[in-house]
């Protein structure tokens, strides 16, 4: 097993190696978008509820502490001034004071609508704590192994020795962005978001795979499946086999579907099948090529073979999906 790194910049060998494009190729995939972003001041008693939605979220405590619920976790995680908690998947959570204060219930679109307006203040006239909140609408990467195996709730606190210098740079940045009024600081805040959030997954995905926890993660720091990961990731459009991929990492065909499976969370030909079909979603989202170059480009010698591939995965043909994101 790969020893664990020290601190985030030291990655232990075996992910030098073969696990950082991976990661990197996952990462590409995400394709932020911010949705809305806003600055709290709130005073004890005070009580923040945001509805169910998909994506993701990040919550960033700039002064003071709060809990935060999230829906389905039990327990509630306490944050101090400059922790950073990320919600990968999204779902509905509530931030507040203490247990029993009481809760306003966040109207769609408020944070949206406050951007560039200053501050959203609410609660009585106790003790301040001041919040940065933001929502993020993701690409098809939380399809991967990478974001299946995710917590509901990443929290990464600001005394964590082994916080990486640019995270902890990136925190402050927005936070100064956040109490700004200069013109571009929504938009310089936005693209700040976006990064955090970013780097938090890689800070956490790195730790995971450090440790080798975490089933899909760990895959990673496997020097033999990690290697086969890679040569699906670089080489998407390629025939592979279980053969040729047990081949190529030297391990016979057996153990390496056995070991693979139980790294990665499913079998090497699902895998390749489901990374294809992403590769393949970004393009029809991003670029303008027929779908007859499209097949191709991810490993399928027909356009209709491709097509069904692609309507098993996604409930939609291709056509259609790229009309669909095309217009959203």
């Amino acid at each position: 097993m790969a020893s664990s790194p020290n601190k985030l910049t030291d990655r232990p060998e075996a992910l030098e190696a073969q696990g950082a494009d991976v990661l990197a190729d996952v990462l590409d995939t995400l394709r932020l978008a911010t949705r809305m972003h806003g600055r709290f001041e709130l005073f004890a008693p005070w009580g923040l509820q945001f509805g169910t939605s998909p994506g993701a979220h990040i919550i960033l405590v700039a002064r003071g502490g709060a809990r935060l619920e999230v829906e389905g976790v039990p327990g509630a995680l306490v944050l101090s001034a400059g922790d950073l908690a990320v919600l990968p998947h999204g779902g509905g959570h509530t931030l507040r004071d203490a247990e029993d204060s009481p809760v306003h219930v966040l109207e769609h679109g408020a944070c949206a609508n406050a951007r560039g307006k200053g501050s959203i203040r609410l609660g009585g006239d106790g003790e301040r704590t001041t919040l940065v909140a933001a929502s993020f609408q993701l690409g098809v990467a939380p399809r991967t192994l990478l974001f299946k195996e995710l917590p509901r709730v990443i929290h990464l606190a600001a005394d964590d020795a082994a916080t990486a210098p640019s995270l902890a740079s990136t925190v402050q940045l927005l936070l100064t962005e956040s109490a700004s009024s200069h013109p571009g600081a929504t938009v310089i805040m936005s693209r700040l978001a976006d990064i955090l959030l970013v780097q938090a997954l890689r800070a956490h995905i790195m730790k995971s795979e450090g440790s080798c926890r975490e089933s899909g993660l760990r895959a990673l720091a496997d020097p033999q499946i990690g290697k086969a990961l890679a040569l699906i990731h670089e080489r998407p459009e390629e025939p592979w086999t279980v053969e040729s991929l047990a081949s190529a990492v030297a391990l016979s065909r057996s153990g390496f579907a056995a070991r693979f499976s139980e790294l990665v969370g499913e079998p090497p030909l699902e895998y390749l099948v489901g990374w294809r079909m992403i590769k393949a979603a970004q393009l029809l989202r991003e670029s303008e090529l027929p779908l007859s170059e499209v097949a191709p480009a991810i490993g399928y010698q027909s356009e209709a073979s491709f097509n069904r591939a692609f309507k098993r995965w996604d409930g939609t043909a291709p056509g259609a999906y790229r009309r669909s994101h095309r217009r959203a």
